[in-house]
């Protein structure tokens, strides 16, 4: 990040003035006004050579004795829009001129004078070194920044890669939005963006205006069309330099949305995605997820919150199902096939029924499963009812076929098969599921297991086994009495159809 722009209160701490003894005789409340150039002119018309942002030089030879033109030369810098102007003490003027303090303090001009005799040439060649050094640090800035964007696009990074790179080149806190001021990403140290959003409602009411206070704002978009804004949050370099960055950044996020197209996750996904992750992992507290929350467009004030895992559809379905039913939540795809939804609903709707009718319109177009939580009315209990919705789609995975399921699947609806998948990973059900199943798992030929898993899950109808696997039920008859010999059982006996069912369960969990 660069340093601030020389203003005219650090020009008159630079040693080399320090040397003339300066005194602000006029416009001390002006003092912060960057300087853009210095030129010395003795000119009484100087007003007309400027273009805006000088310091000017003078001794005032020309103007001595004649208090009008004193007045009107100082009026004349102040249409111009001069900086500052500082006044050499000396045989013109042994003291500071009254007429010209009086007309600066009147037009808020900063007027400094040196007690001690100055050479200007000095104060020129120390000032302009000093600004050809930053307009080079600001061109090497713009395109350090946009070299390694270009980079990171090129190999492909995610969108957080180019915020956290924009984050480090401006030492602030990065923010994006949509148009509805909804966070899809931010960058930065992390206590200084949970402090942005934690007042985002303030912020993004004052995001469409002009920013200031180290608020750099610039437009995302392209062919005519906004389609969100970057934020630089509290930026503390010089406003030109924050807005060359925030230019360059938002060059650079618009290009990676246009090569992202179809085959990349929306924004919105990947924000959803980000904070549903870091509910579920439990690593951050959820209390301190919160403001995230809120800031990404959910409501969670005096709320009621469902979670659901969905298997069958993909994110822009489900979300356009939340839309069309009026319903907020966030969507995204956590796990292979298996979409995690977060509903946000009023404290005075009925949660189970508007949880199966969602499902239920899910439903009609084709299969899907909707596996979910109980309601949870306390925020910080969201964690674990986002991990127990997953237990429940885990539990039914790949099952759905075989099984009768509800519109909605909860922990009540998986019985066994969710005691299982809790312990699938314990080496002692590992074992026992390879011995019960020993007969069939080193055959190559996985026909017969696959009849095996439908007969029990259909808990032993034959006759809807037959019909699921389209075969006559003789021929099923001399593929169940295969199996009964290659595992050594008899499944018309309900205990050892029991253990190995539970194998098979153990055994469908392990590979799942």
């Amino acid at each position: 990040m660069l340093e601030p722009a020389l203003s005219v209160r650090q020009v008159l701490t630079l040693e080399r003035v320090l040397a003339g003894e300066p005194e602000v005789v006029a416009g001390a409340a002006q003092l912060d006004r960057p300087v853009r150039w210095v030129h010395v002119a003795e000119a009484a018309d100087v007003g007309v050579m400027l273009s805006g942002g000088e310091m000017v030089l003078t001794t005032g030879v020309l103007l001595a004795g004649d208090e009008a033109r004193q007045a009107e030369y100082i009026r004349s810098l102040h249409r111009a829009e001069a900086a500052a102007v500082v006044l050499g003490l000396g045989r013109a003027f042994p003291a500071p001129p009254e007429v010209m303090r009086r007309a600066a303090e009147r037009c808020g001009l900063p007027m400094v004078v040196l007690h001690r005799p100055f050479p200007f040439a000095e104060l020129t060649e120390e000032v302009q070194s000093r600004l050809v050094r930053r307009k080079f640090a600001a061109i090497s800035l713009s395109e350090s920044v946009r070299t390694a964007l270009t980079g990171l696009i090129t190999a492909g990074a995610p969108l957080q890669r180019l915020l956290d790179e924009v984050a480090r080149h401006g030492g602030c806190p990065v923010v994006v939005t949509n148009l509805a001021h909804r966070v899809l990403g931010t960058a930065g140290e992390r206590s200084a963006v949970d402090d942005v959003l934690r007042d985002w409602e303030r912020i993004a009411r004052q995001a469409g205006g002009s920013a200031g206070d180290g608020w750099v704002r610039a437009e995302l978009g392209g062919r005519g069309e906004r389609w969100g804004r970057l934020l630089l949050c509290g930026y503390r370099g010089d406003a030109a330099t924050g807005r060359l960055l925030a230019d360059r950044a938002a060059e650079a996020l618009v290009l990676h949305r246009m090569l992202g197209g179809a085959r990349a996750h929306s924004w919105e996904e990947q924000s959803a995605q980000s904070l549903l992750t870091d509910l579920v992992s439990g690593v951050v507290p959820a209390r301190q997820l919160l403001p995230r929350a809120r800031a990404a467009g959910l409501p969670v004030n005096r709320r009621t919150f469902v979670p659901l895992v969905v298997q069958g559809r993909t994110p822009g379905q489900l979300d356009r199902v939340l839309r069309l039913l009026g319903l907020p939540g966030l969507v995204a795809e956590l796990a292979a096939g298996a979409v995690t939804v977060l509903l946000s609903l009023a404290r005075d709707q009925d949660a189970e029924a508007l949880t199966a009718h969602f499902a239920t319109r899910l439903r009609a177009a084709s299969p899907a499963v909707v596996a979910a939580a109980g309601p949870r009315t306390a925020w910080d209990d969201v964690p674990a009812g986002l991990r127990e919705a997953r237990h429940v789609a885990d539990a039914v995975a790949g099952s759905s076929a075989a099984l009768d399921l509800p519109a909605v699947v909860r922990l009540k609806d998986v019985h066994l098969r969710g005691l299982i998948r809790l312990l699938r990973d314990d080496p002692q059900v590992q074992s026992f599921a390879e011995r019960e199943l020993d007969g069939l798992l080193c055959d190559a030929e996985p026909e017969l297991l696959n009849v095996l898993r439908t007969y029990l899950a259909t808990g032993r109808n034959k006759s809807r086994t037959a019909q699921l696997h389209h075969v006559s039920r003789p021929a099923l008859y001399r593929r169940l009495e295969a199996i009964q010999g290659r595992l050594g059982v008899d499944l018309d006996d309900f205990e050892q159809a029991a253990s190995v069912h539970i194998a098979l369960l153990a055994h469908d969990a392990q590979q799942g």
